[in-house]
């Protein structure tokens, strides 16, 4: 039996999905993503499932467990980590090519993270206003 692991992020959010022959049950942290609750995070979720096509979304099951950051970031992640799972389990450059014309960070991933805060400051950037009046 083929089992694929692969792995997602997205600002502080990681999901890690497994890959393993079945009937097109995708589970999110427990809750089939057909009735996950925030209808956003879903359509993104679903978007790599979509684009695969129906023989290869019906030939799989796919178990997801995400944790940190928030929905958006989790959606991302989770996104990020079936889209790569496909790509692998299928082997197939044609299906990778799609998704990075697509949308690149499908694949590639976003590079940006939230910048550190600064000593002494409430914000990164942010100082105490000047008067030199």
């Amino acid at each position: 039996m083929k089992i694929v692991i692969a792995s997602g992020k997205r600002k502080t959010a990681i999901a890690r999905a497994v890959i393993k022959p079945g009937k097109g049950r995708v589970w999110i942290n427990g809750i089939p993503l057909e009735i996950y609750p925030i209808e956003m995070a879903r359509i993104k979720m679903m978007e790599p499932l979509l684009l695969a096509g129906e023989k290869i979304r019906n030939s799989v099951d796919i178990i997801v467990n995400v944790k940190g950051g928030g929905v958006m970031g989790q959606a991302d992640a989770v996104r990020m980590a079936i889209a790569r799972g496909l790509v692998e389990w299928t082997g197939s450059e044609e299906l990778k090519k799609l998704y990075i014309e697509y949308d690149r960070t499908m694949i590639a991933g976003d590079p940006r993270q939230t910048e550190p805060e600064k000593f002494a400051r409430y914000s990164a950037r942010r100082r105490r206003q000047t008067s030199y009046r």
